[in-house]
């Protein structure tokens, strides 16, 4: 009797070690299992950024917040030859602040703010349609993370292994020294 409740203590025990060894791995893996569409409708691989500092936005042209685009731009330009980049997902969830077609976003971008980090199709970043990377960022990335994308322009920021570190609500400006520190924290 004791050898058979120690068969199934064992095999409790090897069960509960590959359960963590599988959520660690989906865990680490987070950011880069997602492939989302670029703005050209070619599937684009997030785990092709590993190894980058990373920036996701979720993007509107008709909002108040859409000027950020010149900073989002200026502060890819400074830093990505050390290894950042900026993801940009246009999202029509507030306010429809994003109504264009993905070729109307990508002319606005490139035309208006000479936008070239890349961007991605367009995306719902909450509700019922919510694109999986964002269940993901706003359920899973962590304390002081998760939580509803409340307005356009929320920008999350991965470390080079694909870990979310810090989020920054849209008030807080690409350019500002509290986002350019953490970029540059980040990079070291």
């Amino acid at each position: 009797m004791q050898l058979f409740f120690h068969k199934i203590g064992v095999r409790f025990l090897l069960i509960g070690a590959l359960l963590t060894m599988t959520t660690s791995l989906i865990a680490g893996s987070g950011l880069y299992s997602f492939t989302l569409n670029s703005i050209d409708g070619k599937p684009a691989p997030l785990g092709d950024y590993k190894g980058k500092v990373v920036l996701i936005v979720n993007v509107a042209s008709k909002c108040g917040f859409t000027p950020q685009y010149s900073a989002l731009e200026s502060i890819y330009e400074k830093y990505k030859d050390q290894g950042f980049v900026i993801l940009g997902f246009p999202a029509n969830n507030f306010g429809a602040q994003e109504p264009g077609t993905n070729a109307e976003i990508k002319t606005f971008c490139t035309r208006k703010y000479n936008v070239s980090f890349p961007m991605f199709a367009k995306i719902s970043v909450k509700g019922a349609d919510q694109a999986p990377l964002y269940t993901y960022l706003t359920q899973q990335a962590g304390s002081g993370i998760a939580g509803d994308i409340k307005w356009n322009f929320t920008k999350f920021l991965v470390n080079r292994n694909g870990k979310v570190v810090q989020r920054f609500e849209p008030e807080v400006t690409p350019d500002s020294k509290e986002l350019t520190e953490a970029i540059e924290q980040q990079l070291k």
